[in-house]
């Protein structure tokens, strides 16, 4: 890989962490319990739980997605074996890495699979 694309998609890794940084204090603070002395009426009460829940799921995949970005600038400034796909050692395609800095696997290992 050459050193402006690592230097672009470390800048990239960077920036989704901000940003899922920003996203996880949201969802934690949509994340708090619902009262049951909360005079929301019953129906607005269970939306409410229910609204929950979809927000716990949320902030589950996206403190998973801080995770593995986390790993990915660790990998990326160690100089690791970042791009190369675990599986078969070829080089991951740039516009995967772009969309998912993340990315540890080529598409066609990924492909293989299924």
């Amino acid at each position: 890989m050459q050193d402006a694309d690592r230097q672009k998609l470390q800048q990239l890794i960077k920036d989704e962490l901000l940003s899922i940084k920003k996203h996880i204090l949201e969802l934690e603070a949509r994340c708090q319990p619902i009262s049951p002395d909360n005079a929301i009426g019953r129906l607005s009460r269970m939306e409410a739980i229910g609204e929950r829940g979809v927000h716990q799921t949320a902030l589950a995949a996206a403190t998973e997605r801080q995770q593995a970005l986390q790993i990915a600038m660790k990998r990326i400034d160690e100089d690791e074996d970042y791009g190369l796909c675990e599986r078969c050692d070829e080089p991951i395609a740039l516009a995967r890495l772009m969309l998912m800095p993340e990315s540890r696997h080529c598409v066609s290992c990924l492909q293989s699979d299924e």
